[in-house]
């Protein structure tokens, strides 16, 4: 049986906010058996502690941000599904900032501090969100929905109508355990357009937005130069983004995601209809 998992040792790294733009220091510290993630706000007086629970995600546009209190922590998406991806049930993420910084743009850079400080099991068996009907959520043309599964698998479609995204780089589907995650969507970057910019600068978004942090992309092509990471980096960092936001049931879930033109609004629209429903799902160990 699956036990629960903690990280082993405190690790510590600085990055810079994607949106915010300042400078950011977080730490993982392991936590108790049962705990889930818990965000906690070191540079207020007192510290604020707020858990990853989708019933705390107050604002989606271009990032998933949680609020509690007077507190939040904004772009949390990406560290999230780096937990999931190394078996990080439990753990304390404490940061002196409002925002999780943005590394490379995707989880890879997670990953990589997380095996920095190991993974140590605990002796409390892990709790899964099983699927038992579907629910489903839609906005515009856009839906997304979770259909029972003996295990987690995506079906994720893109659509931006762009000569650097062909229609067969726009769709991704695969069975999603562990290793399938390390190996084909934690390094999907975050990316957006450049027509998007100084719009989204003017409303105090993408500040620390760079190539450094994203793949931009013009009107016609891809303008980072080392090129893309995959063929299809973009649908794959659309998956990235949703098995982050999905975590934010408190549990992995055991099921089939399957979406089309989904984002982190409806991404927790779904979280939350599913809550809203007992008879869609149980906890399984």
């Amino acid at each position: 049986m699956p036990k629960q998992h903690t990280v082993a040792s405190d690790v510590t790294a600085t990055g810079v906010a994607l949106h915010s733009g300042v400078r950011v220091q977080i730490t993982l510290k392991s936590a108790p058996p049962d705990t889930g993630i818990i965000f906690r706000r070191t540079d207020l007086n007192p510290p604020e502690d707020i858990p990853a629970r989708a019933e705390l995600v107050k604002e989606t546009r271009l990032a998933t941000t949680l609020v509690h209190g007077q507190a939040k922590v904004a772009t949390v998406e990406h560290l999230l599904a780096a937990c999931v991806g190394c078996g990080v049930d439990n753990a304390i993420i404490e940061l002196d900032n409002l925002e999780v910084p943005i590394m490379d743009g995707s989880s890879a850079p997670f990953v990589y501090l997380i095996e920095q400080a190991g993974v140590a099991e605990q002796e409390v068996a892990r709790r899964y969100i099983e699927i038992l009907e579907p629910v489903r959520v839609e906005m515009g043309d856009k839906f997304a929905e979770l259909l029972p599964n003996p295990h987690f698998e995506v079906d994720f479609t893109i659509d931006f109508s762009h000569p650097a995204i062909p229609d067969d780089q726009c769709r991704v589907r695969m069975k999603l355990e562990d290793e399938d995650f390390l190996s084909h969507i934690s390094r999907a970057r975050t990316f957006g357009f450049a027509y998007e910019v100084e719009t989204l600068r003017s409303m105090g978004l993408a500040q620390g937005g760079s190539m450094e942090n994203a793949v931009v992309l013009d009107e016609y092509k891809v303008l980072n130069r080392e090129g893309l990471r995959f063929a299809d980096e973009l649908a794959r960092h659309k998956v990235l983004d949703a098995v982050g936001d999905l975590f934010l049931l408190g549990h992995r879930v055991r099921g089939k995601y399957h979406a089309f033109k989904s984002g982190h609004e409806l991404n927790n629209k779904l979280c939350l209809a599913l809550l809203a429903k007992p008879a869609a799902w149980r906890y399984a160990t």
